[in-house]
């Protein structure tokens, strides 16, 4: 079935008294064991104790707040920005035998009342609720009341980095959240994110009311991603070459600037065979939500979308997300790719980018009517994320060094794969500096690119650049490495972007010292040819699955699949991938040793037990 919002209530955690978090964790969600941080995390917040959690996406971020809203007594209040999150988890939850709900503008209006009506009457353990409906003051007055009974567990305030004006999923309902440790003081408090720097995170926490709480930051490590980022020379054609060579019929997010380029985009997979939909904030919403469904619900579907899509998607099985075009930050960029995996099985974060690239970049931020200082901010985060895109050095060391955490090279990203060469690129860097200085600084790398070839095309002569002292002193280099060039020297400061000069170039301070030899500068080769794809890695080879298991796996998914249909919820809401490849690999054959498989509970080996051993007795 579909779920509601007054669906029947499910079995009630055990009193605070006997209640065990552990016992919890294995009998309600399956898992024989907390990871990371999360037992603290529980025990701090069952406590009573307010904290602000850095977790990465797939880390496990729900049940920190899941589990004391078990263990305490009353109703959690969980503030979520997304429908569809909402919607997914509170099926996952009922699943899983908790009583769970949620209130957001999906719903009719004689389901909300209801949903209220059962959070008056201490029906539901969590109730999730969009910050606008949180902030009504009938709602707001409804809290109190369960506040003065002591039925108020916790408020956990899911995608905190939405407080942030400088973030790019700023939510202005965010910024008022403040409230509840005004009204509500004696409500312990959790804040969570997966993305935010030190910047961000000290606004988390100054705007939420947060200076007491304790912090928790996870390693933000996604050791199962690849990251690979590729000179982009015809990204469609180089996207698709990726998608046939390592994730054909797999689950994937393609992020793109533009609405236009979105549609276009997927129009343009369909017709390559891809299974491909569209999903930017310009279609209306009932197709929106349609492509959402169809996404979560269906195996294999390519989800091409701008950055309105994704946050909050707990969709486990995204084998890769790509990007056509630069994100803003390195935040940004390592949100959207860690849609990918979050299941910890093997995936992909793959980038086509070029000085283009930059250049629309830097002209959104200019144009913007920001704020001098946020201008300055989306600058500095931009060129950091350059950095990355520029790295000789393995990626994952300077994403990480970029959230303030030390890492060794770790031999899962195109650089530490495929180490670049690198070459002495001072002269060239000289000859390209002094040219944009003898063209005045006024033009883009095409036009420099050109004089430095020494063709003399109708805007060559226009400008009366033929007779330029830089004129042809580049024809050592072809047109591709000088492209390299000029985008290597915006990425180390050697040269900025005039956003009022549609994209020219101009000599920034540091440019002196190498025009005067006082400066080396080295350089990543080109890369010659065809870039190299990466492995095909199936979905039962990412699980690790040896070939005799690989039949029983399918089976298994088939039979998710049809459970999935029948209930109207997305597969992973009933089994992970990951779930049922360990069933594939252990091959239980009793319930005690089903039961003890990562992600079965009580209430799936109750529900779904008897028809698993069918499966894995045959």
């Amino acid at each position: 079935m579909n779920p509601t919002a007054h669906a029947p209530p499910g079995e009630r955690a055990p009193p605070p008294a006997t209640a065990d978090a552990r016992a919890i964790l294995k009998r309600v969600f399956g898992y024989a064991a907390f990871r990371g941080a999360q037992e603290d995390i529980v025990r701090h917040v069952s406590a009573g104790g307010d904290c602000l959690v850095l977790m990465p996406t797939g880390g496990g971020k729900s049940l920190c707040y899941q589990i004391p809203a078990l263990l305490r007594p009353g109703t959690g209040i969980i503030v979520s920005p997304l429908i569809a999150l909402m919607q997914d988890q509170v099926a996952a939850l009922r699943e899983a035998g908790v009583r769970a709900a949620f209130l957001n503008s999906s719903l009719p209006a004689a389901d909300a009342a209801a949903v209220e009506r059962g959070l008056a009457a201490g029906d539901y353990d969590l109730v999730y609720v969009a910050p606008e409906r949180l902030l009504l003051p009938r709602f707001l007055a409804q809290l109190e009341r369960l506040q003065a009974s002591s039925r108020l567990a916790l408020f956990a305030i899911d995608e905190a980095h939405c407080v942030s004006q400088w973030g790019h999923d700023f939510r202005p309902e965010y910024m008022q959240l403040s409230l509840l440790h005004e009204r509500f003081p004696g409500v312990p408090r959790i804040a969570l994110t997966a993305t935010a720097d030190r910047v961000t995170r000290a606004e988390i926490i100054s705007r939420l009311g947060l200076e007491g709480a304790r912090l928790f930051v996870s390693s933000f490590d996604r050791p199962n991603i690849r990251y690979r980022i590729v000179e982009k020379a015809n990204a469609r054609a180089q996207l698709l070459a990726f998608l046939r060579a390592e994730h054909p019929g797999e689950a994937g997010i393609v992020y793109c600037l533009s609405r236009r380029k979105v549609e276009e985009t997927a129009a343009w997979l369909v017709e390559q065979g891809v299974a491909a939909l569209a999903y930017h904030a310009g279609m209306d919403a009932d197709t929106r939500s349609l492509h959402q469904a169809r996404f979560q619900r269906e195996d294999g579907i390519v989800m091409v979308a701008t950055i309105a899509f994704g946050m909050g998607i707990d969709k486990p099985d995204v084998r890769f997300v790509a990007h056509l075009d630069l994100p803003k930050s390195i935040e940004g960029y390592y949100q959207e790719t860690g849609r990918a995996g979050r299941d910890g099985l093997p995936a992909d974060a793959w980038m086509a980018y070029g000085l283009g690239d930059v250049v629309n970049q830097r002209r959104m931020i200019d144009a913007s009517t920001a704020e001098t200082q946020f201008k300055r901010i989306a600058a500095a985060k931009l060129d950091a994320l350059l950095g990355l895109c520029e790295a000789s050095t393995c990626r994952r060391v300077r994403l990480l060094a970029y959230f303030d955490q030390a890492s060794a090279a770790c031999g899962n990203c195109d650089v530490c794969l495929e180490p670049p060469k690198l070459w002495d690129g001072t002269v060239a860097a000289q000859k390209a500096l002094s040219c944009v200085y003898r063209t005045g600084q006024r033009f883009g790398a095409v036009h420099l690119i050109d004089v430095l070839l020494g063709k003399d095309t109708e805007r060559v002569q226009q400008w009366g650049h033929g007779a330029l002292s830089t004129f042809g002193i580049g024809r050592e280099l072809d047109e591709k490495v000088w492209r390299t060039v000029f985008r290597q020297l915006v990425a180390q400061g050697l040269l900025d972007v005039d956003h009022a000069g549609h994209g020219s170039l101009r000599l920034t301070d540091a440019s002196r010292a190498v025009l005067t030899g006082g400066q080396a500068v080295h350089l990543r080769q080109a890369a010659a040819g065809k870039p190299k794809a990466g492995a095909k890695r199936s979905a039962a080879s990412a699980a690790g699955l040896e070939p005799a298991a690989e039949g029983l796996w399918q089976r298994l998914r088939a039979w998710r699949s049809g459970v999935a249909k029948e209930l109207g919820v997305p597969a992973y809401v009933v089994f992970h991938d990951a779930t049922l490849a360990e069933l594939a690999r252990a091959r239980p054959l009793t319930e005690e040793a089903l039961g003890q498989i990562s992600g079965v509970g009580t209430r799936k080996l109750e529900r779904y037990g008897a028809a698993l051993l069918e499966l894995l007795g045959n």
